[in-house]
């Protein structure tokens, strides 16, 4: 599997995320559904995505938290930043959210658009006492349940074609088609023909066609 950004990186990111959140919710009592659609919409989010070491390494997390406020145009008063002994639900949540976007390289908005910020905070418990595989295997199962569709058929539908006219347009059998559909086979592992083809077809990139997530 290819990851979001060199692994070097990841601890770090984890770290600071989950102090930002702690930070914005305890320290200045921010809602942390409000709070991370300012990640996502200021653009921060995008840039820890892909592994920019000037924020994941070079800023605390408190740090970040500030920067979303100021990218945001929200004037925000300074205050001294408690340190708890204990790692509160939303440290770990940020710190077990950042590992789930490196370990798939999907986005924190395509995530959290399938699986709210809120309902990741309430998988603290048991999950922050587990093995962080334990905690990825939840997300996707909660992901898939949130977004039944594979890519292929939302594609499919947007372009307003059948299976029947996918399949005549690309020479890709129904069957075929199905099947990647209904996730009998993984798009992922199929021909690099068929994914161009099906690009082609659908007027997207075969990049838009693979599943993160599976």
């Amino acid at each position: 599997m290819i990851h979001a950004y060199d692994k070097v990186y990841l601890e770090k990111a984890r770290i600071s995320v989950g102090r930002m959140l702690d930070f914005s919710v305890n320290d200045l009592h921010y809602d942390i559904g409000d709070f991370f659609e300012l990640f996502i919409k200021t653009g921060i989010a995008e840039r820890v995505e892909r592994g920019d070491f000037t924020l994941i390494a070079g800023m605390s997390g408190v740090e970040l938290a500030y920067v979303v406020f100021e990218k945001a145009g929200i004037a925000i008063e300074r205050v001294k930043p408690r340190y708890t002994s204990d790692r509160s639900k939303e440290f770990w949540t940020g710190w077990a959210l950042a590992y789930y976007q490196w370990y798939t390289s999907e986005s924190f908005a395509e995530i959290t658009k399938y699986i709210p910020i809120k309902d990741i905070v309430a998988l603290y418990s048991p999950y922050h006492e587990m093995d962080i595989r334990q905690f990825v295997d939840k997300m996707n199962e909660l992901y898939r349940k949130a977004k039944p569709e594979t890519n292929l058929k939302l594609r499919r539908k947007r372009a307003g074609l059948s299976q029947r006219e996918l399949a005549e347009q690309t020479g890709i059998s129904v069957r075929t088609i199905q099947q990647y559909e209904q996730r009998q086979k993984s798009i992922n592992k199929a021909q690099g023909e068929y994914l161009a083809l099906l690009a082609k077809a659908l007027c997207c990139n075969v990049e838009d066609l693979i599943e993160k997530i599976q």
